[in-house]
């Protein structure tokens, strides 16, 4: 007697949901849903309060650079009127010669 002989099963051959119809809306899952949503919803939210409390963070370290570069540049302008070796606007960048020698330079 012969053994059987199965037909070999492909592809076509598995079942699958995908072509049924959706079955009907249960409550459960419709209110799992809901619940879900509200969470995400809920973190969203305290993300974005998180973004703008860092956002207006940042805007005010701006504007206080802003200030401490403008009383900096005030005091370099009073100075430069009080320094003799500090070149003022219209004329060269050269120092008096008895300047060059003394000290040291750091080059950046």
């Amino acid at each position: 007697m012969p053994i059987p002989v199965r037909p070999v099963k492909g592809l076509q051959d598995i079942r699958s949901h995908s072509g049924r119809p959706q079955e009907a809306i249960l409550p459960y899952k419709a209110f799992m849903r809901l619940c879900s949503l509200e969470m995400e919803k809920f973190r969203r939210t305290k993300e974005r309060e998180s973004a703008m409390s860092r956002v207006k963070n940042i805007d005010a370290r701006l504007l206080d650079i802003e200030i401490e570069m403008a009383a900096i540049l005030e005091v370099v302008r009073e100075d430069r009127s009080v320094n003799p070796f500090v070149p003022q606007a219209g004329e060269s960048g050269t120092r008096p010669a008895q300047n060059e020698t003394a000290g040291f330079r750091l080059k950046y």
